[in-house]
């Protein structure tokens, strides 16, 4: 796919200096701007990386949604991921979409990251080598994909502004290392994040030519994250290729008079069209009657982009359906990235030994899919744990669910089972845009009461939402609207608030995803319907999305608690799942604390007093505490597990495949244990003080002990390490093979992770205590003694001389280890390390 260098300038030359500098901005929130000139079609975005919405918040459009990154990223597993990264390519030209913006290459830094679930690993040598896999599975499609977000986006808390301060070594050894690899796989797009490095915004820093553009030979398109380009000579000037959103990004007319001006150089702009022209081959959007690509022109969705007399179907049309294939990768994927953190004879639970398994927990029957933020998809259909364990149980046993106390959280929004249109009567809330003298507009039934981007109309001036409430418990529920400006709640009739509720924050995915909510109680009536009415008006700056929430009265946590107690006691096993809510991982807020709260904590606690065989399931996409963990039988780790969740995690309890992954990320006993935890700027900086030693390093340097570290999972049989074999010498700048025999020394086949770090002891620069250079996965049946091949990339062993500004590799002795973690390498080799001319 692709057109000649000599056809690209051919095609530049057709176009005034004025033109090229247009191209350079969006045409829409989700397109690039077409050129009929050309042949040129405008390129079409959309979110990811755990799915592909297309143009539009739309329920109704609905995606596959796979696991959280860091689910995918514990699989330990390259080619699942290359492959679950062709699944996105399909969704994403089942939808029209050509560039799909995944995957997230920053790191684990603190695990009070709100974004951790979206990023794949603490280390920088996983997040390099499942990144890349997941650029090839995506791009072997032809769909280009984006690594983001370009470079220490590592936190939430004050994002778009924050100035991050990190050494010239760590920001190479580190932070840029994933992006390299990425750059590498032939990643085709690079987003500059919001964050400033070293005093200067990413999307004008020199960070973006070099080493990105030079150095690393990239050359695709530098494209900003959304909103992130605030001033035109400076960011024109610097690497970056496109600023999106359109079509009032500081680009556009602006930056068609500074190059008229002269204050931008043309041969700049030259530079970022060929790029874009590219880009715009390789996905087939170049060439009708012009240059050719190599996809073909695709049909792409409309949403937000359409206009009277478009080609382009609206988001709502209806789709082909999620192909078999894709739903069943989807499923082996949870049980691959599931981490069973402890086991003590509890799983795998057989079913044929099981009449009465109670399963406890809030979570259990709405289970989390997906982190919070812009990244959200709308999954066609989502699989629960109870219903998975349902599905596996059937004809076995029965299945007993209670869902305890109510965990601590907002009010969620409203479901559609929970409400009914008040026009039609059917399941749903009714949508309404008025204009200023409160006339109907538009008006369209709708699933539930989340509504991120209700429909624009003429004249629209208020959004409503109504909903006629069907209570099943009495008593003092919470009511709810979200959004920003003049915002009402009203219920038959009589107002419960008023008020005008500016944004506190420009952060686009507070605006326009995750609003803060208002809230005010009533009291309901089993039996008596009652209609629930949101209003907010349309203004500048404020977005549009609206949510209606409503919750019943919480249950007496007492009683709750004596009620998941029973039934575990009665049953042969118990299952309790307990996990985060959407305001605690969720795009635009670090958290603050790790902590479940103490109703979840204390309902395992209750559950496993009952029962011995509990099996605790954490859903959650990064570390949280968990005080109770040796009180039950084992813990098994679900992640934020995608719409397949239910059903794969079935298949790990119930032994019809071993749970597979294992942990990207270091998880603390307590958050006070853990090397870094601030995220939040002083004086609008963030100073990287903890250098290269984040993560497994981190602990290992301050000499602490979490509760699970990097690398570590448990399977269904157990393995020992018997050899490591390691060249005696090797030289600087070549790869290294190391060797591991293992032996599974349990009752049952099984897959191995077996890892490899390094040390240096002795060293002339500072260094980790070990760092992570390696691994591969083997199987065995039991008794079985295989050996591991783990190649160690030369990179594994460079360091960045700041002084030379180049890498460099110490001559002298080394230290290999191998083991199951970063705290269980019971192999130890010396090695030798030479010259590069040294025979």
């Amino acid at each position: 796919m692709g057109t000649s260098d000599e056809e690209i300038d051919r095609l530049l030359g057709k176009l005034t200096p004025r033109a090229r500098a247009l191209l350079l901005d969006g045409a829409t929130t989700w397109r690039t701007r077409a050129e009929p000139a050309l042949g040129l079609r405008e390129l079409v975005m959309s979110d990811g990386p755990a799915g592909v919405r297309g143009e539009a918040w739309d329920e109704r459009d609905t995606s596959v949604l796979l696991p959280s990154a860091s689910a995918l990223a514990a699989t330990w597993d390259e080619d699942l991921v290359e492959s679950l990264g062709g699944v996105l390519a399909a969704e994403a030209r089942r939808k029209g979409v050509d560039v799909l913006l995944a995957p997230t290459l920053n790191l684990h830094r603190s695990p009070l990251g709100g974004r951790h679930f979206e990023c794949f690993s603490e280390d920088p040598e996983l997040t390099g080598r499942v990144g890349a896999a997941l650029v090839r599975g995506v791009q072997a499609h032809g769909v280009a994909a984006t690594a983001k977000h370009y470079v220490a986006n590592d936190s939430e808390t004050d994002r778009l502004t924050v100035d991050v301060r990190v050494d010239e070594r760590t920001l190479r050894e580190v932070y840029l290392a994933p992006f390299e690899a990425a750059v590498a796989a032939g990643v085709r797009l690079v987003m500059a994040g919001y964050n400033a490095v070293d005093g200067t915004t990413m999307t004008a820093s020199d960070l973006l030519t070099g080493p990105l553009k030079g150095e690393w030979g990239f050359d695709g398109v530098v494209v900003s994250d959304w909103g992130a380009v605030r001033t035109t000579v400076d960011t024109a000037r610097a690497g970056l290729d496109l600023a999106m959103p359109g079509p009032d990004s500081p680009w556009g007319e602006a930056l068609a008079r500074a190059v008229a001006d002269g204050v931008v150089p043309e041969a700049a702009v030259d530079d970022k069209v060929r790029r874009l022209l590219r880009l715009a081959a390789w996905v087939g959007a170049l060439g009708e009657g012009e240059a050719s690509g190599g996809g073909g022109a695709r049909e792409a969705c409309g949403g937000g982009g359409s206009r009277a007399g478009d080609p382009y179907p609206p988001a709502t049309a209806p789709r082909p359906a999620v192909a078999p294939e894709g739903r069943a990768l989807a499923r082996r994927a949870v049980a691959a990235g599931s981490v069973l953190l402890a086991n003590r004879g509890v799983l795998p639970l057989d079913p044929g030994g099981l009449r009465t398994v109670a399963v406890i927990g809030a979570h259990a029957a709405r289970t989390r899919t997906q982190g919070g933020g812009s990244a959200g998809v709308f999954p066609r259909e989502e699989v629960s744990v109870l219903d998975g364990i349902r599905d596996a149980l059937r004809g076995h046993a029965r299945v007993v669910h209670v869902p305890g106390p109510r965990p601590d959280g907002p009010a969620p929004p409203l479901e559609h089972d929970a409400c009914t249109d008040p026009r039609s009567g059917l399941p749903g809330v009714l949508l309404r845009m008025l204009d200023a003298d409160g006339r109907e507009l538009y008006a369209e039934r709708r699933r539930g009461g989340r509504l991120l981007e209700p429909r624009l109309v003429p004249g629209a001036h208020t959004v409503e939402i109504s909903a006629r409430l069907r209570p099943r418990t009495a008593g003092r529920w919470t009511l709810g609207v979200a959004g920003f400006g003049r915002m009402s709640l009203a219920l038959d009739g009589r107002p419960l608030l008023a008020g005008d509720f500016p944004p506190p924050t420009d952060d686009p995915a507070v605006v326009h995803v995750n609003p803060p909510a208002q809230y005010a109680e009533a009291d309901l009536a089993v039996g008596q319907d009652a209609l629930l009415v949101a209003r907010r008006e349309l203004a500048p700056g404020t977005g549009r999305a609206t949510v209606v929430s409503a919750a019943p009265p919480a249950p007496d946590a007492a009683a709750s608690l004596a009620d998941a107690a029973r039934a575990a006691a009665a049953a042969d096993a118990a299952i309790v799942v307990v996990g985060t809510t959407e305001h605690g991982e969720c795009e635009g807020y670090d958290r603050t604390a790790l902590t479940l709260g103490a109703t979840q904590d204390a309902l395992v606690r209750a559950v496993a007093a009952g029962n011995p065989r509990t099996v605790a399931v954490v859903n959650s996409g990064g570390p949280v505490e968990l005080p109770w963990r040796d009180a039950v039988g084992a813990v098994l780790l679900a992640w934020f597990p995608g719409q397949e969740g239910g059903g794969g995690l079935a298949d790990v309890l119930f032994g019809h495949t071993e749970p597979g992954g294992r942990l990207p990320t270091t998880w603390p006993a307590v958050l006070a244990d853990a090397p870094v935890t601030r995220t939040r700027p002083a004086d609008g900086r963030l100073h990287y003080d903890e250098g290269l030693h984040i993560g497994h390093r981190g602990w290992l340097r301050h000499g602490r002990t979490p509760a699970y570290w990097f690398g570590h999972g448990l399977g269904y049989t157990a393995w020992a390490y018997e050899e490591l074999t390691v060249p005696s010498r090797t030289r600087a700048g070549d790869d290294l093979d190391v060797r591991v025999r293992v032996r599974n020394t349990g009752a049952r086949a099984g897959r191995e992770v077996v890892q490899v770090y390094l040390a240096r002891p002795g060293s002339a620069v500072e260094r980790p205590v070990r760092w992570f250079a390696g691994y591969a996965a083997v199987r065995a049946r039991p008794g079985e003694t295989v050996t591991a091949t783990v190649r160690v990339p030369a990179r594994a062993l460079r360091h960045w001389c700041v002084e030379e500004r180049d890498w460099r590799t110490e001559e002298g002795r080394w230290r290999v280890l191998a083991g199951r973690s970063a705290g269980e390498v019971p192999l130890v080799a010396d090695l030798e390390v030479r010259g590069p001319g040294a025979g």
